[in-house]
């Protein structure tokens, strides 16, 4: 261990291993028992202060990882060997041991390596030369009794020698952890036998067999973890791109060439120098992250959520800069840190397949492929493409695209040290982004009918993406701190890409049955391909990313050999890519005056088309559960309603023409028997419900016949959720009981449309998902949910309670600071005041705005709901209580108020409404 920690500065300010021993040899007790708990007690002092020293080192010095965990490693080392001394001096002397009683103390994993995050668990091992005597069982039971006496957490195993050959023959994780063993203290020779046992029996000629398993450890860990290094709550030991691929390359390398330290694998060739400073640089930041997490949670969290995110960014002194917050710097490095791990991996791998993959296969990669015969100079390596010479890049900087075109159109993979080299090389490029030929080869991967997504990721990784396309470049590793957004802009915007491509190749025909369906008469599918590439290119600059965007690509569209009138149709597309998702979730669809607003900025099919595909993959490459089928129907009404326009003008349908088909349709679905229903449900209703809908409530009122109050829960598998439709006598204040009563069931309403009948009854349909975004199944969720009406509108239960008694709000969502924002629009709609409310979202939230609408003497006739994250964005269409929209400055005002306080949970909305 000599040497290991002499980097660590006043390492007795720490632990000072010999006042502690005189502190434990002047304590006394009256049995072996009180003796041993005074002695953790006294250690458990000391491990106290020495965490609270390295952590106020890490406070005054953020971003020495290396250190932290290194003085982690020491506080530990000296703890044990101070309680190994007490135990056998003390507790169990035995002044003349027998050649079975040697014992020796190891720390293995991580611990082994000598680096410790705060509150990591201690792994250390106990070694015997043959089977255990009473006196070391004493020694190791006493000492881990000790250990937990001090609150530590402890991975611990006790193993004669042939036990241990046996064991890490046996496990690959055993295996590991003796890998990495460290001698703490006990028996120095015994300690020296187990390694060479070790070396010998163990690890000489399993290189390639541990190789392959530790690779297969990896890609199953990162399957686990999301398997994206850009995922926006990174795990930093186990995800990807984190410590713990650092780790398995020097497991890697420690095992197959016997490296003792980090550096020597520079001397075998594994590393370059620059890549190992690297190695050093991202594992001392993410060392940093992972000591910094553990100490602001007290515990031991290795999950980088978004409410430690803000504090490590301040810990760390990271300050904002225009259009970028200090957390998203600071999540921007880590994002770099994390890349540059990836492309480290590839580089190692690199190596050892040479050496160690067997005949016609690769470690981590499929096996060797037909392969072209003209390459344009480069080379094929074991069915990778690879470079002639050193050189190559250098002499043709054009190359470092058409590596990558080459790898896509003949299906091949880029061997990795091509990939070092295109790394290394990649800024050459910065001066033929005008070159013709090298923004063809660009087109081809970018609008390639095979695999874009994976070619693009490989162009990304090697920094030539960013290097080709700047503007590109800037979003690379950048987060969005948010909920909504699983990952980084650039990977978002690949993963889109994909998408786009699959929905043309037809493989996501079942969920995107419309998207598939009109792919074909789109007329320039390059144009949308190269607007799906731009739509988030200006995130993070400050202002509107979609204006910003639209200049960008009228920039960019003539450079990648777009006509003036592709680059046109890209900007506006860039321009108003939430335009469509905005007016399909936040808006009344039955509304005709929301699809004439909606056509009048769309003013054609063909960019109707372009946009639907474009909101689909945009959406869907926000991250896994984003996407419904609720929203896939919103989506489609949408586009229908506005081609319908866009195709025949709108007077060629009108209202009563499209009124009198569903009342055909219900006829004929109802053998005729529907005079009754239809005199009752006004106008409004037929234009506001599909038919399946009104089927449903045609039946339902049918059945429940003269009943004051009726509720009925039914799945609704073609939206995702569950349809509940409430009948019963109109009165004021029905919404908000009857959404504080959906929730109080466990029901998030993402719709609702709020009819009354000519006769005074209230028919209103409600659209609920649970807290996951499915629907609900289950018989008793949804008895559940219609008793919970029933007992709210019959005045049987009393809601305030119950809704008190719900969970807090997620304590993820108050990491963010969103300030709620009322909109008020008299121009969205001629018949209502439309009324946005933006706000952090929170249980119960629609119960309190429905209930300020009720204080407010408003009639709501429809609301609608969308969840992004954190930000919850409701909309109602209202009347005053005559049915005339809210004009008066006053009211208006008034109304605000009240809803800005509902929104923030103030004044009377303090507790449940």
């Amino acid at each position: 261990m000599s040497g290991r920690f002499d980097s660590i500065p006043h390492r007795r300010a720490i632990v000072d291993r010999r006042a502690l021993a005189d502190d434990l040899a002047a304590l006394d007790a009256p049995d072996a028992m009180r003796l041993r708990q005074a002695a953790a007690l006294r250690l458990k002092q000391a491990l106290e202060d020495g965490r609270a020293e390295i952590a106020r080192r890490l406070i005054d010095h953020p971003a020495k990882g290396h250190e932290s965990a290194a003085s982690g490693a020491f506080l530990m080392d000296q703890l044990l060997r101070t309680l190994w001394d007490f135990t056998l001096t003390r507790l169990y002397p035995n002044s003349n041991p027998t050649a079975s009683e040697r014992m020796t103390l190891i720390a293995v994993g991580g611990y082994g390596r000598g680096e410790m995050a705060p509150h990591s668990d201690v792994d250390i091992g106990f070694i015997t030369p043959w089977k255990q005597t009473g006196w070391s069982e004493q020694v190791i039971e006493s000492m881990l009794y000790s250990l937990w006496d001090m609150g530590l957490k402890v991975g611990h195993s006790s193993r004669s020698l042939d036990e241990m050959v046996r064991e890490a023959k046996n496990d690959i994780t055993v295996r590991t952890a003796l890998l990495e063993a460290r001698y703490i203290w006990g028996d120095t020779a015994l300690y020296d036998e187990a390694a060479a046992r070790f070396k010998a029996e163990i690890q000489n000629g399993s290189a390639r067999d541990f190789i392959a398993q530790k690779l297969a450890e990896r890609d199953e860990r990162h399957r686990k973890m999301g398997d994206s290094r850009y995922v926006v709550e990174p795990n930093v030991k186990e995800g990807k791109g984190g410590l713990r691929d650092l780790h398995t390359l020097f497991w890697i390398g420690k095992y197959a060439h016997g490296v003792r330290e980090p550096a020597d694998l520079v001397e075998v060739g594994l590393l370059t120098k620059l890549e190992y400073r690297q190695f050093r640089r991202a594992e001392n930041f993410l060392w940093a992250v992972r000591c910094h997490l553990h100490n602001l949670a007290a515990r031991g969290e290795d999950r980088l959520t978004f409410d430690y995110q803000r504090e490590i960014a301040e810990r760390m002194r990271y300050a904002d800069r225009p259009g970028k917050s200090k957390v998203e710097r600071f999540m921007h490095f880590y994002f770099l840190q994390a890349k540059m791990v990836g492309d480290l991996t590839g580089v190692f791998l690199a190596h050892l397949d040479e050496k160690f993959a067997a005949r016609g296969s690769r470690f981590g990669l499929p096996r060797i492929r037909r392969s072209p015969r003209k390459l344009k100079g480069f080379v094929l390596d074991r069915g990778r493409l690879a470079l002639p010479n050193d050189d190559f890049f250098r002499e043709d900087p054009v190359r470092l695209v058409e590596l990558f075109q080459l790898a896509d159109l003949h299906k091949l993979e880029v061997h990795p040290l091509a990939m070092r080299a295109a790394n290394r090389d990649a800024k050459l490029i910065a001066d033929w982004r005008d070159d013709r030929r090298a923004n063809a080869l660009f087109m081809d991967v970018l609008t390639s009918p095979r695999d874009p997504e994976t070619v693009l990721r490989w162009m990304n990784e090697a920094g030539v993406f960013g290097q080709f396309v700047p503007d590109f470049g800037r979003v690379v590793a950048q987060m969005q701190f948010d909920m909504y957004h699983h990952f980084t802009v650039d990977e978002h915007t690949i993963r889109a890409v994909g998408l786009l491509s699959r929905i043309e190749r037809g493989e996501l025909k079942e969920d995107h049955p419309l998207a598939t369906g009109i792919f074909d008469q789109v007329a320039s599918r390059r144009t949308l391909y190269v607007a799906v590439l731009l739509h988030d290119i200006a995130k993070g600059r400050g202002g509107d990313h979609s204006i910003i965007g639209a200049e960008i690509a009228l920039k960019l569209g003539p450079r990648f050999g777009l006509t003036p009138a592709e680059t046109e149709t890209v900007s506006w597309l860039v321009r108003y890519h939430l335009l469509m998702s905005a007016t399909a979730f936040k808006r009344d669809l039955s509304d005709f005056k929301t699809i004439l607003d909606f056509t009048a900025v769309v003013q054609s099919p063909q960019r109707l088309m372009m946009l639907l595909v474009l909101t689909v993959v945009d959406i869907r490459a926000v991250g896994p559960g984003v996407w419904n089928g609720w929203k896939r129907q919103l989506l489609t009404n949408l586009f229908d309603s506005a081609e319908e326009v866009l195709r025949l003008g709108h007077k060629q349908k009108g209202r009563s023409e499209r009124i009198a088909a569903k009342q055909a349709a219900l006829s004929r679905n109802l053998n005729g028997d529907t005079e009754d229903f239809v005199r009752r449900l006004p106008d409004p209703y037929w234009v506001a419900e599909p038919e399946d809908v009104i089927e449903r409530n045609a039946r339902f009122v049918e059945r429940v016949g003269p009943a004051q109050l009726s509720v009925e829960a039914t799945v609704y598998p073609d939206r995702g959720a569950t349809l509940v439709t409430v009948y019963a006598a109109d009165h004021a204040g029905l919404f908000y009981r009857i959404a504080g009563a959906i929730h109080a069931a466990g029901g998030n309403i993402i719709d609702a449309r709020i009819h009354t009948t000519r006769d005074g009854m209230a028919l209103d349909n409600f659209l609920v998902q649970d807290p996951l975004g499915r629907p609900f199944d289950d018989p008793g969720q949804l008895a559940r949910i219609e008793s919970a009406i029933a007992d709210a509108l019959a005045n049987r239960a009393k809601l305030t309670e119950k809704l008190a008694a719900k969970p807090l709000p997620r304590l993820r969502a108050d990491a963010f600071d969103i300030e709620p924002n009322v909109l008020i629009d008299n121009k969205a709609s001629n018949r209502f005041t439309v009324i946005e409310v933006n706000a952090r979202d929170r249980p119960a939230l629609l119960h309190h705005l429905a209930y300020a609408l009720f204080q407010s003497k408003v009639t709501i006739h429809s609301a609608h709901v969308a969840t992004y994250g954190e930000r919850a964005v409701d909309t109602f269409y209202v009347t005053d209580l005559t049915g005339d929209k809210i004009t008066a400055v006053l009211r208006l005002k008034s109304l605000e108020r009240r809803l800005l306080d509902a929104a923030t949970g103030l004044g009377e909305f303090a507790s449940a409404a």
